[in-house]
């Protein structure tokens, strides 16, 4: 087991920030707040970072400030304790409650790893699971830690392939689903893609308490400069994906899959409107309350896609400029966020002529990041 010393200049910039007061709208002893929809993203505001907790009306009952910019998060399963990741290849992550009731508490990855931004709690939420770059020994890892004594790292476990990113807990709660994106990188050169010739994206079940790899899913060959990256499960225990594509930019491979275990990968275009609209690229991954309809959002392209989660077939589009976050919405559609500061709510269901309905309108101040979760709330 390595030492688990972290850089001390950095743990000491990000204990600043989150020792900040964290600004909170949560009134004490409201028992109502507990059941409400809460969002959680993170954002560019003018120049500062921050780690936002929205509620179902867009305004902001949580603002924690972060060192640099902020990815995604992991929540746990009573939905008042999340984990802010740093984005890739940033070291930092910090623990919160989502209603305030105690302060931040900082952490980093270890000297030789890198965070990829995302992570999911398991093991009845005793363990926060994390995707790392392990950048020296060129391969993926998944950074372990133990909740109760302060987010400590505890070991690591290989996911079985480079540039892993979003990590979901499976249904049964004791497998992970990994997306590796298969892009070798190195935090000296940025997000400087290394490996493009022979980068082999896989989607990778790992077993929470041995660590063993028990599955993977390869695309064929044609299409191996495909990243996976992000992941959601459906209502019907079967993962979705969204794809990056690092081949030539006239190429319009399908980005969009879904992975049944012990199947082979199914790909998923839609009318070639909707292929064109998702410009090879997919931001963030989402399923509704009813875990029946699939939201794909591309930032790159201006649009978000459904699908139905049983069939794959397309369900239409939402266009929204520079619009990536997406999570369950309030009512039977999505909630979508963009990098211009908008919040609205759209979906499949109101047609494509209603249009999104907004919840905050464009700001010149506010950059909302890459991810939207939906805090599910338990009594």
């Amino acid at each position: 087991m390595r030492s688990t010393a972290i850089d001390r200049r950095t743990f000491l910039a990000l204990a600043a920030a989150a020792g900040l007061a964290p600004r909170s709208g949560f009134a004490a002893g409201a028992e109502e707040a507990t059941e409400e929809a809460l969002f959680l993203t993170a954002r560019k505001n003018i120049r500062a970072f921050e780690v936002v907790v929205i509620d179902e009306a867009g305004r902001e009952r949580l603002v924690i400030p972060l060192e640099a910019r902020g990815h995604s998060f992991a929540i746990d399963r009573s939905g008042r304790r999340a984990v802010a990741f740093a984005r890739q290849p940033g070291r930092f992550a910090v623990a919160f409650d989502v209603d305030g009731a105690a302060p931040p508490q900082p952490f980093t990855a270890e000297p030789d790893r890198h965070f990829f931004g995302h992570g999911t709690f398991a093991d009845a939420d005793r363990l926060l699971i994390a995707t790392e770059n392990d950048y020296g020994g060129e391969r993926g890892v998944a950074g372990v830690y133990d909740v109760a004594a302060g987010m400590r790292r505890i070991g690591e476990f290989s996911t079985g392939g480079l540039d892993p990113h979003e990590v979901v807990l499976m249904p049964d709660g004791r497998t992970l689903c990994i997306a590796n994106g298969g892009v070798l990188t190195h935090p000296d050169y940025g997000k400087l893609e290394l490996n493009l010739d022979t980068m082999v994206p896989s989607i990778a079940y790992v077993d929470i308490a041995t660590g063993d790899l028990l599955e993977t899913a390869e695309l064929p060959r044609e299409l191996h400069k495909l990243a996976f990256h992000h992941l959601a499960v459906d209502a019907f225990g079967a993962v979705w994906f969204g794809g990056q594509y690092h081949g030539p930019k006239a190429d319009r491979p399908p980005v969009v899959g879904r992975h049944r275990r012990g199947h082979a990968i199914e790909m998923f275009t839609g009318p070639q409107a909707v292929l064109r609209g998702l410009s090879n690229y997919i931001g963030s991954v989402a399923v509704d309350a009813s875990g029946t309809v699939v939201a794909t959002s591309s930032p790159v392209g201006g649009t978000v896609a459904y699908w139905d989660a049983e069939t794959g077939r397309s369900l239409g589009v939402t266009e929204l400029r520079d619009g990536c976050g997406v999570a369950p919405g309030v009512r039977d559609d999505f909630r979508l966020t963009n990098g211009h500061g908008e919040i609205v709510e759209a979906g499949p269901a109101a047609g494509p002529a209603a249009g999104p309905d907004q919840i905050r309108p464009p700001s010149d101040n506010i950059a909302w990041d890459n991810h939207l979760r939906r805090v599910a709330r338990t009594s």
